[in-house]
């Protein structure tokens, strides 16, 4: 690896191990970040590179493979070589200088025998191999394809052999009885709900892939303008949700070149700041917006695959056949890659006459959201800061800010492609072109509101705007419960600010709690013992707190009764085609998120012949013979695993972040969501929080729910940890002369003189 000037930025730590990189230039300080995340987190930037690749099994093993054959399918290290081509000069600049910090630090490391002991267990001495400018790109596609629409229609395609067209409607997330939208800010409305006959055509052409036999079968941020904040400017808080492991998917950072000044959670393996920071002027963050960026569309081939069928032609199928590692296996796996005009085949066969292709503008080769990144930096205002976004397409967000100047704004941030609704219950006939897309939604026509007479805005994965009417959005949202009961605690504070407000994040009042209790309290138990368990749940006030055990009884009685739909409904495996997607654990999971809809409605077409009240007396029963509740912090204690620790399960206690019991569910502000398919456990939550106060850049706060380095050994790999569990959090040192005061200079450039920023 050749050598390369020794570029003028400096690194200070702070006390809590974050690192502020100042520099000359704007490329010098990219060129530093690329240096601080290949010191502190290279192995998960090698990790998030191989899992965008398709070379994760190589690694991980054969449980990684199916991840691997999708990466392959998606484009690959192809495409983000393409989409690197396609970046203005800009972009490609801010790349070319964090890959260059990032291969400095590892040459380093590599001199001096300091690899992440990751590269020790897997016998890999040599490291990961350069960081090329593509590979950011590659980082960034991986996590917006892995929080997609696709695996809801997948589902639904997986669960219409069992629940049959007149159950299909129904398998969707609760709405909470009215849907709480975003925009208009509180507005509330019903949603859409397609009719079997508008279904018909995606089923019928779904049904044609179906095996004859086979039929019978987040995140949440707020911000309010400095109208109602004590300080007189706006005031913008949020905590985004993540799976949880070790290391997390961000990084405290803070950066500053020639042009911007900007701090904020980083993606190791990315320059810039993509969905949380400020600059100078403007503060910005996301959550997931839920807009339906993804397609799948039902092809029919011919000639064993190698043409398929549009609008009445068939045209030549492009066929690619690509090689898979896996670890443990001595032969190489092999993966046949078809594409159609819509997209890459993820499920099915062409072989067999038809399969189901993805399409997505996240798979467009000129694909260009990372021009966004450095127009964000010098923003000056949140009309700017809109005007920056035009573009990205990597994954959709509710872009939610504030300004200096006292403005507030929100802004869906996406390429949502233009084309009927239907596209979102199920894959839809490809060969017909009815439903193809009709490029994008103009940038102009997106949603977006500054300075909303309400003066606050909320997004908690809620709908952002009704169905009725206008473009199509989405088919599927999270319940509004969060977003209703942030609403609910800022209107019942008297004064506003970061103090009263951030306790906000940690809230564990449960609206879905309350629809059990209200569906156990028309309930007639046939034991005592069940009378008695529904007594002490009726008696519950809704709280997930860590120290309660009522908690842990809602859990299981939800868990319990999530797993008897599944299995009366058909839905505990997935059938025909898109089973090759969706395992078993992803049924259930979704099974959870339509359970409470089904409650509240009494519908019983899923449960066949049953009643609500027997599969909610055989759930009780079924809690009963899990013996004694522990406390519910115990049994939902988050489990933050490294991704090596199932490879090496000898290492895996030091591996694994040892963690503290906390409060809160999937339901909860506090959103500590279980998989329902791995038991009670956390296994995802907000990673970090943050609190922006536009008066006073010195009294930002922020926490990260381990530390800033990926090795739980390390000194700050795991100090933020306890903070973050008690909803806590630290100073965001933003202003130089303190962070000079308080921070020791971990690196200056050679011969430099001290920089003035």
């Amino acid at each position: 690896m050749s050598a390369v000037p020794d570029p003028a930025f400096e690194i200070w730590r702070d006390p809590a191990g974050i690192p502020h990189i100042r520099a000359e230039s704007d490329a010098a300080a990219w060129q530093g970040l690329g240096c601080v995340h290949a010191r502190d987190r290279l192995f998960q930037m090698d990790l998030t590179r191989r899992r965008a690749y398709g070379r994760a099994a190589e690694w991980m093993g054969v449980e990684a493979l199916p991840g691997d054959r999708f990466a392959h399918r998606a484009g690959g290290e192809a495409l983000a070589k393409q989409n690197y081509a396609a970046l203005g000069k800009e972009a490609r600049a801010m790349l070319d200088a964090y890959s260059r910090g990032a291969n400095a630090e590892i040459a380093r490391l590599l001199r001096a025998g300091q690899l992440p002991r990751e590269y020790a267990l897997l016998d890999q001495p040599d490291g990961p191999g350069p960081w090329q400018p593509w590979d950011s790109i590659a980082v960034m596609r991986q996590i917006g394809l892995a929080m997609g629409s696709v695996w809801l229609k997948l589902f639904r395609a997986a669960a219409l052999p069992s629940v049959g067209p007149e159950g299909l409607s129904l398998l969707r997330h609760d709405d909470g009885g009215q849907d709480r939208f975003v925009l208009p800010p509180g507005a509330q409305g019903r949603r859409w709900v397609a009719a079997l006959a508008d279904l018909a055509p995606s089923i019928e052409a779904l049904m044609t892939l179906v095996k004859p036999d086979a039929t019978g079968g987040g995140s949440n941020n707020w911000v309010v303008s400095g109208a109602h904040t004590d300080t007189g400017q706006p005031i913008l808080i949020g905590d985004p949700h993540r799976e949880l492991e070790m290391p997390a998917m961000y990084a405290q950072a803070h950066v500053a070149g020639a042009s911007f000044d900007a701090i904020g959670l980083t993606v190791p393996g990315v320059p810039g700041f993509p969905h949380v920071g400020h600059n100078a002027r403007v503060a910005w963050c996301v959550t997931h917006a839920m807009a339906d960026i993804q397609d799948l569309f039902i092809e029919r081939f011919e000639e064993a695959g190698r043409r398929y069928l549009h609008k009445g032609t068939w045209h030549d199928t492009e066929i690619q056949e690509d090689t898979i590692h896996v670890r443990g296996q001595d032969a190489p796996e092999q993966v046949t890659i078809h594409r159609t005009c819509h997209g890459p085949v993820i499920c099915g066969d062409p072989a067999s006459g038809g399969a189901i292709t993805l399409a997505s503008p996240q798979l467009a080769e000129d694909e260009h959201s990372f021009d966004c990144l450095p127009r964000m930096l010098r923003a000056g205002s949140v009309a700017e800061l809109h005007e920056t976004t035009r573009g990205w397409a990597l994954i959709d967000h509710n872009l939610v800010a504030a300004d200096r100047d006292g403005q507030i704004g929100h802004r869906v941030r996406a390429s949502l492609p233009r084309r009927p609704s239907l596209n979102g219950w199920l894959p839809v006939p490809g060969w017909c072109g009815t439903y193809d897309w009709d490029g994008c939604v103009p940038f102009e026509d997106m949603p977006a509101v500054i300075d909303p007479p309400v003066g606050r805005i909320i997004t908690a994965n809620n709908r952002v705007v009704p169905d009725i009417g206008g473009y199509y959005f989405c088919t599927d949202a999270a319940p509004p419960y969060r977003a209703k009961r942030i609403a609910a605690r800022l209107d019942a504070l008297e004064s506003l600010s970061i103090e009263t407000m951030s306790p906000i994040m940690m809230d564990q009042s449960s609206a879905a709690a309350h629809l059990f209790r209200d569906h156990l309290s028309r309930h007639q138990p046939q034991s005592g013992e069940t009378a008695a368990l529904c007594q002490q749940l009726l008696d519950w006030d809704g709280v997930m707190e860590k120290a309660a055990i009522t908690p842990t009884l809602y859990a299981r009685l939800r868990l319990a009764m999530s797993k008897r739909l599944a299995k009366v409904a058909g839905l505990a495996r997935p059938e025909g085609p898109a089973a090759e997607m969706i395992g078993p654990g992803d049924m259930l999971t979704q099974t959870w998120w339509v359970l409470p809809g089904l409650l509240r409605s009494g519908d019983t077409t899923l449960i066949r012949g049953t009643d609500w009240a027997g599969l909610t007396e055989a759930a009780l029963q079924d809690i009963l013979t899990e013996g004694e509740a522990p406390p519910w912090g115990e049994v939902h204690r988050p489990v933050i695993a490294h991704p090596l620790a199932r490879v090496f399960p000898e290492s895996a206690g030091t591996l694994d972040l040892a963690t503290a019991a906390i409060g809160g569910d999937n339901d909860t502000v506090c959103a500590t969501g279980i998989v329902p398919a791995q038991g009670l456990a956390a296994r995802y939550a907000a990673i970090a929080r943050y609190a922006f106060d536009l008066s006073d850049w010195s009294a930002c706060r922020w926490i990260a729910c381990h530390g800033t380095a990926a090795d739980t050994t390390h000194p700050h790999g795991q100090d933020q940890h306890g903070i973050w569990a008690e909803g806590q959090m630290i100073p965001m040192l933003y202003d130089w002369p303190l962070i000079e005061q308080q921070a020791s200079l971990e690196r200056q450039p050679k011969g430099s003189k001290k920089l003035a920023c």
